[in-house]
């Protein structure tokens, strides 16, 4: 059973953008290894059709998957969202009780994901914990060195 995925506007664009390369660009670019890899003699010792083969079941795995992944997207209507507590496309403003660092991410699905840019996984160990909080709550969140105490300061779209 699959599950149903939420994304951005901009975070489905991504994914169909990927599946259409890999399908118009990587796939002929597989077929045509395994073709140049025949063409130099017996199969049964050609260690480079081998992997040319086995790269094209990897690349089609991921077909696949992006496609079954699209099948079960939805998109986020922004306007709609509550943004009284912290859900998916909420951007969050916290305060680190230990350090007492301000910091601000915004909480997108796992393949939308970019530390760098400010967005976290709504499944990560922080997302997960942050998930239906308001203003003032703080969110004690269970990470490889320790907990982190997340007070809740603004949540905006």
């Amino acid at each position: 059973m699959s599950k149903i995925a939420y994304y951005t506007k901009e975070g489905l664009e991504k994914l169909r953008k990927e599946l259409n390369e890999l399908k118009d660009v990587e796939r002929p670019k597989a077929s045509q290894a395994i073709a140049e890899a025949r063409d130099k003699g017996d199969l049964s010792e050609n260690a480079e059709y081998d992997a040319a083969k086995e790269a094209q079941g990897l690349l089609e795995m991921r077909i696949s998957k992006l496609e079954e992944t699209l099948a079960n997207a939805r998109i986020i209507d922004e306007s709609q969202l509550d943004t009284s507590k912290v859900l998916v496309l909420s951007t969050v403003k916290l305060l680190n009780k230990v350090n007492k660092q301000n910091m601000t991410f915004t909480l997108v699905a796992e393949s939308e994901a970019d530390l760098k840019s400010g967005k976290i996984s709504v499944n990560s160990p922080i997302g997960k914990g942050l998930l239906g909080k308001v203003v003032g709550d703080v969110a004690e969140i269970q990470v490889p060195n320790g907990v982190l105490q997340l007070e809740v300061l603004e949540i905006t779209r």
